[in-house]
């Protein structure tokens, strides 16, 4: 799958407010070398004039993905729980008679489908993908409901391995995808993959804004069924009042809403029959039933109102519920880790906690000892053992998170958020420990030495951030070696590299596996400057020499002490052989 995109900010007001660094002399005075004649003698002694790049930077099949990504719009929950390497039997799997009602498209068939039906979801699966095969089930009941309901949709399937192109021309990214199209016109399914989920977000997109509640039998069916609902009690079923709840309805893709003038449906909703009107209230199936809107009668307003009460206190975390945690509009969350058996014990003050915060912050429990969750999200977040761990997570935009210290009580749990929203947290990053010895010519860096190597504003310093795991880094690591070899004994410039799975910085963020980082002297303010050419020694020699805010020159064996080894044909060692320990030729 395509490395996922990670966003990164310039921190402007830090280079604005940063004082130029003034250089030291002696670096300064290092005269520029002519870059042709350097290019001329790398190439010649590296046998690099033709190069193989070991991938190019920007390689779509890259492997090297984070395992746990930003979780921004283009996220595939594959990469949280992670997934099966190949096809294997389910018992959930429906039968060719289960998706009597799934239509299968081609790219033979795609285009005059969608013309024919204005209504139609698609899945772009792919057969091996465990995720597609989970919600297989789903889907094809989601289409049978929708068939008897004489819903006006089509519920149909691509095969992205096999047809690759068409779902490449619809941005697929990761499996499965679900796009709904109207009138040929795609949008995000971001909901759960189950049946309801899907059947309820369809009939809210086809129904009509608002459904009109005339008896109570018709009210029961709704408190009984719907997950989430949200009535009206209005004194006219049409008019100023009833518009702005349409309106309203029309920003809240998930929940269905309702009006009624009945005051036999306004009781089963728990509504005071001789209460004022207009009056909102949201029922949801759980803990906190009856939520009151006691805001002014504007769209605007009941639609933020149910967008800041329709989830619940606190979301299991799953891979039904995934889609609906990363996608919210909250992006902000407090993480609850802890074994199943010692949950009920602080579940309580979680939820407790999120009552205060609600339109503000998202509360997830996950659960530790759940191997299909617990132990993939743990890792990414750093979380060794399965002591409780509550932790505040800042979602897509920079992935900070920061982890509570001290005793959990829902004093010390609101004290925790209410911090966190006011920014007064310490963020923590994933590192390993610092190397005892750091004499090679790549330089190891992890997470808490970053700052000292990496962002040292005299050097200038190039970083690979790559997972050992890597097809693409693996490949990379002798054609790096080498380049490091060449450049060593130059004292402003640094070649570095970073296990980005075991080590965090908010200045080193890769897009995927290798990314290749350059930090220019004396601008460390600035975002570094991302490598895209050919992964060769010669390309990356050329970008350094572009881009080193500190010019620099090769170091050479001695010329005249060659051109006597050429001479006389003794192949005898230069001097500057013998210092380096090895001929440049031979490392290149």
């Amino acid at each position: 799958m395509a490395a996922m995109p990670m966003p990164r900010s310039l921190l402007l007001i830090l280079l604005l407010a940063t004082p130029l660094l003034i250089l030291p002399l002696a670096a300064a005075a290092v005269p520029t070398s002519n870059p042709d004649i350097d290019l001329e003698y790398l190439i010649k002694n590296a046998g690099l004039d033709d190069p193989t790049p070991a991938t190019t930077a920007t390689d779509p099949e890259d492997d090297g993905a984070p395992d746990f990504p930003g979780l921004d719009a283009d996220y595939d929950d594959e990469d949280l729980f992670g997934d099966d390497d190949g096809p294997e039997e389910d018992s959930s799997h429906p039968s060719a008679a289960d998706e009597a009602h799934v239509l299968l498209l081609t790219a033979a068939n795609f285009t005059s489908v969608l013309a024919a039906r204005r209504h139609v979801m698609v899945e772009f699966y792919a057969p091996w993908c465990g995720h597609c095969r989970a919600l297989a089930p789903h889907y094809a009941a989601a289409a049978s409901a929708l068939a008897e309901q004489g819903v006006d949709v089509a519920l149909a399937k691509v095969d992205a391995t096999e047809d690759h192109d068409l779902a490449q021309a619809h941005g697929v990214q990761g499996y499965p995808t679900l796009l709904f199209f109207i009138d040929g016109v795609p949008r995000d399914y971001a909901g759960e993959r189950t049946k309801d989920a899907i059947v309820a977000w369809i009939s809210k997109k086809l129904g009509p804004a608002v459904q009109n509640l005339t008896t109570a039998d018709e009210a029961e069916k709704i408190v009984t069924g719907d997950d989430v609902a949200v009535l009206a009690y209005l004194d006219h079923l049409s008019g100023a009042h009833s518009d702005e709840l349409a309106a309203a309805s029309r920003l809240e893709d998930t929940i269905s809403f309702y009006q009624t003038t009945s005051p036999d449906v306004a009781k089963l909703f728990h509504i005071d029959p001789e209460a004022k009107r207009p009056s909102v209230v949201l029922l949801k199936k759980e803990e906190e039933k009856l939520t009151v809107f006691d805001g002014e009668f504007r769209a605007s307003a009941i639609a933020e109102f149910v967008s800041a009460n329709k989830i619940p206190l606190i979301t299991t975390l799953t891979q039904e519920t995934a889609p609906a945690i990363f996608d919210n509009p909250i992006k902000k969350q407090i993480l609850l880790f802890a074994v199943a058996k010692e949950s009920p014990q602080f579940l309580p003050i979680i939820k407790e906690t999120a009552k205060s915060f609600k339109g503000k912050l998202l509360f997830v429990f996950v659960e530790r000892d759940n191997e299909e969750v617990g132990e993939p999200v743990a890792n990414y977040f750093g979380i060794a053992g399965q002591e409780t761990t509550v932790l505040a997570y800042t979602g897509n935009e920079d992935a900070k998170k920061f982890f509570f210290s001290g005793e959990i009580s829902l004093d010390t749990i609101k004290e925790f958020a209410q911090d966190f929203l006011e920014d007064k947290l310490t963020p923590s990053y994933k590192s390993d420990p610092v190397p005892e010895s750091n004499d090679e010519d790549v330089k190891v860096v992890v997470g808490k030495s970053l700052d000292q190597i990496v962002l040292d504003e005299s050097k200038d310093v190039l970083l690979e951030v790559y997972a050992p795991w890597c097809g693409h880094c693996q490949s990379l690591e002798p054609i790096y070696n080498k380049l490091a070899k060449y450049l060593r004994g130059i004292d402003s410039l640094v070649i570095a590299k970073m296990d980005g799975t075991n080590n965090e910085h908010p200045r080193a963020k890769p897009d995927g596996f290798p990314t290749i980082l350059f930090y220019p002297a004396g601008k460390k303010s600035f975002e570094p400057i991302t490598f895209e050419g050919d992964r060769t020694v010669v390309e990356m020699y050329k970008f350094l020499k572009k881009h080193a805010a500190i010019p620099f020159k090769l170091k050479r064996p001695d010329s005249s002490a060659a051109r006597t080894d050429g001479a006389d044909g003794s192949g005898s060692t230069t001097e500057g052989e013998k210092s380096s320990g090895s001929n440049p030729k031979d490392e290149l």
